[in-house]
């Protein structure tokens, strides 16, 4: 996996997962992100083609996409999808051939199907670099990235940290790859907290500690990450009812007092207000929901610009 994202030197030719990059690539794209936020922008994407390719629902996601695309001077195409010749028949391998002939420079991606963009990458041309926007269950790397921006931008660093990830681990993408850059950034402690029912078997083999008990799970934690409870991808009755599940597992200001008294709240949207957090903790002081989504921008500007550059650099 490493050598199909990273080119010779070392530098990103696909942004696909976390997993297994190096810790020198991750700071890299936090410290790029934090000088896009300090307004270094530049059009390094000038005269480049980015196309945003989602099979699934997106607004945070894609819209930050196109942002940064544009601040980068990209000219940007976005497709739906739904309306591709793929319902035709057409192969993503098809659609993907279409988008080269086309001088397409980044193809942001998110697909239904665990590992698309992983296949996708295998069979890209030199000049077409691919970003997964989110595949499956299995990864969302810039949305952990831009998590990890904003903790380390509110904290100063991961090493004496204590983390916890709250609620639907079992179908979550982002949670697998919160847990993958959290422990490469050297975080001190990374625990999931869930009912057994949405907690993934041998999830310790990740390198964290699970708890099925919230006072447990949050004591002294530094950083709470909810997730959304991703109904749409449960087969059967994984959760007693909405309002048990709320009791047991959502965030409210009671629940915070067994956390750091300085603790930050996260959640990657979209928000179930009373179902995993209440609106007094999403609106709260301790809340950067919103800080996410405004340095979604910075980080997905800084891994663009990442791939670009490196681009350049080996071109003949």
């Amino acid at each position: 996996m490493t050598d199909l994202q990273l080119n010779a030197a070392g530098r990103l030719r696909h942004f696909l997962t976390v997993r297994g990059l190096p810790k020198a690539v991750l700071s890299g794209i936090l410290d790029a992100a934090e000088d896009f936020t300090a307004g270094g922008a530049g059009k390094i994407l000038r005269g480049k083609t980015v196309v945003n390719l989602f099979f699934e629902a997106s607004t945070r996601t894609r819209t930050t996409f196109e942002i940064a695309a544009r601040r980068l001077g990209a000219e940007v195409i976005n497709l739906d999808g739904n309306r591709l010749s793929t319902n035709k028949g057409e192969s993503i391998l098809d659609t993907v051939r279409t988008l080269e002939a086309m001088n397409t420079d980044i193809l942001v991606l998110r697909d239904f199907a665990s590992g698309a963009p992983h296949l996708i990458a295998r069979h890209a041309a030199p000049g077409l670099h691919i970003i997964n926007a989110g595949d499956g269950r299995h990864a969302h790397p810039t949305q952990a990235m831009l998590d990890m921006f904003t903790i380390r931008r509110r904290k100063g660093g991961f090493d004496r940290l204590r983390i916890a990830v709250v609620g639907d681990i079992l179908h979550s993408r982002v949670a697998r790859s919160l847990i993958g850059a959290a422990r490469i950034l050297g975080a001190a402690e990374v625990r999931v907290i869930a009912p057994l029912t949405l907690l993934p078997t041998g999830i310790e083999n990740m390198g964290v500690t699970a708890f099925t008990d919230m006072r447990r799970g949050l004591a002294g934690v530094d950083v709470i990450i909810m997730l959304r409870l991703q109904m749409e991808r449960m087969e059967g009755q994984l959760v007693p009812s909405p309002q048990e599940y709320f009791r047991r597992y959502g965030l409210t200001e009671d629940k915070l007092g067994w956390a750091a008294a300085d603790v930050m709240i996260m959640h990657p949207g979209p928000i179930n207000r009373g179902l995993e957090i209440a609106s007094s903790v999403a609106d709260g002081s301790h809340s950067v929901i919103l800080n996410q989504v405004t340095n979604g921008i910075a980080v997905r500007m800084a891994v663009m610009a990442e791939l670009a550059q490196a681009a350049s650099e080996s071109a003949p």
